[in-house]
């Protein structure tokens, strides 16, 4: 009974449907292929279009595209818990909360290409520390990362950080020449989403913990850290525009990461475990070893995050 209603939902929402085994399929409004290729099993609470590779589940698609009422008749049916307070005023509020202005930062003077003519030591031991960590040239233009061969930040790679309208909002310098001191950034706020400007909205997310894996990543955001503030800019915006989000933290940031999954899975945030092990970091890995797992990464229920909870307190 119930899987009759769901899909009297989401015949309302995508139309007429076709059955082949336990799939159910829809045209995909996504693509709008003239075919029924979106596949829908309920089973699972999975989505998958064979044409424009969209994938998710079923809750975000109904989320998305449903009316109120379909998405109140969807939480009945599949006991997802109600909409907090937060993620309303988050989402329906008419005039956005003041907020201080973000402050912008400036590179350092000595700021240099790596992608000029200029085949000097310096820049071959800088490109090589960039090629061990598996980032090529294409990684380079499209972060604009550059290096200083003087002055306060001599012998460290920079990866700037741009905000919406282009500014530069902070900067990650990481020492390439065996500098005692790893990273020397800048003394501002760390509350920023790490190069917005790139960030497709419309796209699943991963969330790593620094910038050298975000790079090798698509459509990643470094949280420069291992924790995530529900007051933060970031755990805002993934609110506001509800994406899916890929966690894909360290393996030693385990229980700080389950306490991040706990606070999306609040506000209805479709989440999936990428795993780590036996790599340090996502960025240990190669380019295609992380799109492998990513695409076989695992669903988060409330009662997955319930079941570790309780793991986790032992």
């Amino acid at each position: 009974m119930s899987e009759t209603k769901k899909l009297d939902i989401l015949r309302d929402i995508l139309g007429a449907y076709s059955r082949s085994g336990n799939e159910y399929l829809f045209k995909c409004p996504f693509c709008n292929h003239h075919k029924k290729k979106l596949s829908i099993n309920l089973l699972k609470n999975k989505i998958k279009c064979w044409i424009c590779d969209r994938a998710g589940s079923t809750h975000r698609l109904v989320k998305r595209l449903g009316s109120f009422i379909q998405q109140q008749k969807w939480k009945e049916l599949t006991g997802i818990v109600e909409v907090t307070e937060f993620e309303k005023i988050i989402l329906e509020q008419a005039t956005p909360v003041e907020q201080e202005p973000e402050v912008l930062v400036e590179l350092p003077d000595e700021f240099e290409s790596l992608c000029n003519n200029n085949f000097s030591l310096v820049n071959s031991q800088a490109i090589g520390y960039l090629s061990k960590r598996g980032i090529d040239k294409g990684d380079i233009l499209r972060w604009k990362i550059r290096h200083c061969t003087s002055g306060k930040y001599e012998g460290r790679i920079i990866v700037p950080s741009f905000n919406m309208d282009g500014n530069v909002n902070y900067f990650i310098a990481r020492s390439y020449d065996k500098n005692w001191m790893k990273y020397k950034n800048p003394q501002e706020s760390k509350d920023i989403i790490f190069n917005e400007l790139m960030v497709d909205w419309d796209s699943d997310i991963v969330l790593t913990e620094g910038v050298f894996d975000a790079i090798k990543i698509e459509n990643s955001i470094p949280i420069l850290g291992s924790t995530l503030r529900e007051d933060s800019k970031l755990f805002q915006q993934i609110i506001k525009h509800d994406p899916a989000v890929y966690m894909a933290l360290d393996p030693d940031a385990e229980t700080k990461e389950y306490y991040m999954i706990e606070s999306l899975l609040k506000y209805g945030v479709e989440v999936y475990k990428i795993p780590i092990k036996p790599y340090k970091d996502a960025g240990e890995m190669s380019k295609e070893e992380f799109s492998n797992r990513k695409k076989n990464a695992s669903l988060i229920k409330n009662t997955d995050y319930l079941l570790m909870d309780k793991i986790l307190s032992i």
